[in-house]
């Protein structure tokens, strides 16, 4: 598959996605998942020395409507030195519509784009939704080369495949040294198994703590993808 047909395969996986309340932070799930997450990528910071937020020029591949980098901007990075892209237009324009006049949000694909040196990359369950190998190592080599010596990615994204969805596949941390073969990585277990999370939510928000606390229940891994 060429570089142009998986983009719009990829287009195609998300627009088969209804909407639903799944995501919502109003369930205690997905609350407690962003929470434990936002901690673990704050204790990431310290111990790789970030400690100047608003000196860090970040962009987020597949921003979709904004929501990480308003996290970001809570957390002391400056609107002016963020940035997103995101592939899908209606996604694009609910980024555009949330986040500050001063935070760039550009529409396209990631993998030819060309921003100025970034000391920060995201990307959030991105490449778990890219099913083509060789366009998953076109977009690494690009976010690669965004960054700047000292900088990282910072990668969240789950491990295992999902049997109910094709359109989806796990990324083990194997295959993240494989698109990252010059990195230093630091990764962490984090987020209880979201089938598992909604169960134990629906009998008491506080099994996900309980659970959670099984490194082996945990699917997803939040990285510091360092470049020397």
């Amino acid at each position: 598959m060429n570089a142009n047909e998986e983009v719009d395969a990829i287009a195609r996986r998300y627009a088969r996605r209804a909407a639903t309340d799944r995501y919502s932070w109003l369930r205690p799930e997905v609350c407690r998942a962003v929470q434990e997450r936002e901690r673990k990528m704050l204790a990431l910071f310290s111990r790789h020395g970030l400690h100047n937020l608003d000196a860090q020029r970040c962009i987020e591949v597949g921003c979709g409507n904004g929501a990480n980098l308003l996290e970001l901007l809570r957390i002391g990075l400056s609107p002016e030195r963020l940035a997103g892209i995101e592939l899908l237009p209606a996604r694009h324009a609910d980024a555009r519509a949330r986040l500050p006049a001063s935070t760039a949000v550009h529409l396209g694909d990631a993998s030819v784009f060309e921003p100025e040196p970034q000391d920060l990359v995201l990307a959030f369950t991105v490449f778990s939704s890219i099913l083509d190998d060789a366009f998953q190592h076109r977009l690494a080599d690009a976010m690669w080369g965004w960054l700047k010596p000292g900088g990282a990615v910072l990668w969240y994204d789950f491990t295992v495949d999902n049997p109910r969805n094709p359109d989806v596949r796990g990324v083990p941390l194997r295959r993240l040294r494989a698109l990252f073969p010059d990195a230093s990585i630091d990764a962490r277990r984090v987020t209880l198994a979201p089938p598992l999370a909604r169960a134990a939510c629906r009998v008491h928000p506080a099994l996900y703590t309980v659970l959670n606390a099984l490194p082996f229940l945990r699917t997803h891994l939040l990285a510091w993808i360092g470049k020397r």
